[in-house]
């Protein structure tokens, strides 16, 4: 009979230690998810800083540029000006197809691609 207790008390150990790793592991995986999200957004803000940094120099040189053929310099930077408010325009009215469907396309693959 205490054989019988033996072995019941070592399977039972046995599944505690199982349920440890288990959650362990679990544990891991999360985090693991978690760093990789984490390098893949600052990786994006590190790229979308350095490029918004270039699009400016960019516009206030194609605002000097303007400016210069029209005479006034202030021309330029309205012209600039305009084309950014008939964008942000598009923008609004297309945001579901042009931001936010691309962007929910994006976090799933991503998400099934590391599953």
């Amino acid at each position: 009979m205490e054989e019988k207790a033996t072995i019941a008390e070592s399977i039972v150990e046995h599944a505690k230690e199982y349920a440890k790793a288990s959650l362990d592991l679990i544990k891991l995986q999360a985090v693991n998810k978690g760093s990789e999200v984490a390098s893949i957004i600052l990786s994006y803000i590190i790229v979308i800083a350095t490029l918004l940094m270039f699009i400016m120099i960019v516009n206030i040189a194609v605002a000097i540029w303007l400016g210069d053929l029209l005479g006034k310099l202030y021309y330029g930077f309205f012209i600039v000006a305009g084309f950014y408010l008939v964008v942000s325009f598009i923008v609004y009215v297309g945001y579901k197809v042009l931001i936010k469907k691309p962007i929910n396309n994006l976090a799933i693959r991503t998400y099934l691609k590391h599953k």
